[in-house]
C-alpha cells in the first residue's frame, strides 16, 4: 500500500490520544493508494481489543462510497504489544479479508506501524510505501 507520511502521522496521533485503549479506524483510497484516514470510536473502549463503533462504520462507509473510493485498510493500535496481529485480530479479519490491516504499536520508545494481509487465518506482512 502506498500511504503518505501525514496519513501515518494521523494514525499514530489517534493511537496516542486513545491510549491506554486501542484506537481504530478505516483507510480509504483507490488502486492500493491510501487517500484518507477515517477515525472511529472503539466500541469496546478497551486496551485489549477493538470494534469499530457501528454508527461510525455506517458513516465512514457512506463517506467512502460518496467519494467513489474503496476501503483499502483497517487500522488499530496495540498500546502495550508489538505491531503484529493477535489471534483476536486474525479472527476479526475473517469478516474483512480484502483491506489491509495496519497496526500501530506504542509498546517501544517510538511508535511502529506495520501492515498485514490477513486471509483465511494466514498473516502476511505487506510493505508500506510511504511517500
Amino acid at each position: 500500500m502506498r500511504i503518505a507520511g501525514d496519513l501515518l502521522d494521523q494514525i499514530v496521533a489517534h493511537a496516542r490520544e486513545d491510549a491506554p485503549n486501542e484506537c481504530c479506524g478505516l483507510i480509504s483510497g483507490t488502486d492500493g493508494r491510501a487517500a484518507r484516514v477515517h477515525r472511529a470510536r472503539n466500541d469496546f473502549e478497551s486496551p485489549m481489543r477493538f470494534n469499530v463503533h457501528p454508527q461510525d462504520l455506517i458513516r465512514i462507509i457512506t463517506e467512502i462510497d460518496d467519494a467513489e473510493q474503496e476501503l483499502v485498510g483497517i487500522y488499530h493500535s496495540h498500546p502495550r504489544s508489538e505491531a503484529y496481529p493477535s489471534q483476536t485480530d486474525i479472527n476479526l479479519a475473517a469478516s474483512w479479508p480484502d483491506p489491509l490491516w495496519l497496526i500501530c504499536s506504542l509498546a517501544g520508545d517510538e511508535p511502529v506501524v506495520r501492515a498485514f494481509s490477513i486471509r483465511d487465518g494466514a498473516v502476511e506482512e505487506v510493505e508500506l510505501d510511504v511517500g
